[in-house]
């Protein structure tokens, strides 16, 4: 009999674990407290832009992301081979836009760092970057064109997802409510209780559950830092095409998707666990969209959503074990890079479920880490 595995949440990053465990021969089963995806991963804009979102430095994080973003193109083809539908990747590259002199030299800066790393990035000034970008303000100096990037349509990927996992075999339990764990180690193994969809048992736990990981630790009497930032999104009604990269600021960015919007985000503010899209939130996307799409000027959003993403303390998700416990795993905390990092977190996970020790590439991402630097300050 195979080893029983419930995934609880039904985000990208629980979907993405499913459908690893399955894959591997587990018998999975996926609670979520609402509809799937219906948190962070529905509300992303879907971009796979580790070199953009990470201009600092190579650190480990980058690193992960960077993985995530070469395992990609199999990862989605294994998905859409069992789903049979498509979740749109579309490898547009992108351009992180200089609308000043002094934002030239990070630029200069990140491009010579991320160059080994096959970013393929090239800075592009004038009549090029007019050519490449003809709707760029005439205002912007230059760009680093990196054509490494690309984007996905969240929520079709969550929607595939889904649906390869329920042919795989999973137990799909969405809208499940609340879900209590008043014996969660039980003689059974595992146990879950949900206030709509009944009890589950198993042999071995993962923890998806995004902003709301936290609500967990007292039942596995540890504590998991997540907390949620708010993140505010809008589109406009925009022709695919006419956008034709992935554009991006110091103070938001432009997609352009396949069914005629132009995604703008993301506005961030903590407001705990309220989804509440505010006018000030959506005004500062509206506002700077002029600034570099001269086009956008005087026109309002078409639609307008808000999502939770999960934060920690370093920005880095936590993925691993928890303390004492091998068959309880965490997978939660990814902020703003759910989608991109979810064939890397499903690929460890799935190690892990395995009886693996935890890769090297994943130590930075202890679920412990933060206890043990509180306590090497003592």
């Amino acid at each position: 009999m195979a080893e029983r595995v419930i995934v609880l949440g039904g985000g990208i990053i629980g979907l993405s674990c499913a459908f690893e465990a399955l894959r591997l021969g587990y018998d999975v089963t996926v609670i979520e407290p609402e509809a799937f995806g219906g948190q962070a991963s529905g509300a992303a804009a879907g971009m796979l832009a580790p070199f953009t979102e990470n201009p600092e430095q190579p650190d480990p994080f980058f690193r992960l992301c960077l993985d995530s973003l070469h395992l990609y193109p199999s990862w989605l083809a294994d998905i859409e081979a069992v789903s049979g539908t498509r979740a749109d990747l579309l490898q547009t590259g992108s351009l992180t836009v200089a609308l000043h002199e002094a934002d030239l030299l990070p630029l200069q800066t990140r491009l010579a760092w991320q160059k080994p790393f096959g970013a393929g990035a090239e800075l592009i000034e004038g009549e090029r970057l007019r050519r490449m970008e003809p709707q760029l303000a005439a205002s912007a100096l230059a760009a680093i064109y990196t054509p490494a990037e690309s984007h996905v349509y969240a929520p079709a990927l969550v929607a595939e997802l889904a649906a390869a996992c329920r042919k795989l075999g999973a137990r799909m339990a969405d809208h499940a409510g609340g879900i209590q764990a008043p014996d969660l180690f039980s003689a059974q193994g595992i146990r879950l209780e949900t206030a709509n969809r009944g009890t589950f048992d198993g042999d071995k736990l993962v923890v998806c559950a995004g902003a709301w990981a936290g609500r967990y630790a007292a039942a596995f009497g540890f504590p998991i830092p997540v907390h949620p930032i708010r993140g505010q999104i809008c589109s406009f009604d925009v022709p695919f095409g006419e956008v034709k990269h992935m554009v991006f600021s110091s103070q938001a960015y432009w997609v352009g998707k396949r069914n005629g919007t132009l995604v703008c985000g993301a506005s961030e503010d903590v407001a705990g666990f309220d989804r509440t899209v505010t006018e000030r939130g959506i005004d500062r996307l509206v506002r700077w969209g002029p600034r570099l799409l001269p086009f956008l000027g005087g026109r309002e959003p078409i639609d307008r959503w808000a999502g939770l993403r999960p934060a920690t303390r370093d920005g880095w998700p936590l993925i691993g074990p928890i303390p004492g416990r091998e068959d309880v795993i965490l997978a939660a905390g990814h902020y703003r890079n759910g989608i991109l990092l979810s064939p890397a977190t499903a690929a460890l996970v799935g190690r892990m479920l395995a009886g693996s020790s935890p890769a090297e590439a994943a130590r930075p991402f202890a679920p412990d880490r933060f206890a043990v630097a509180t306590w090497r300050g003592r």
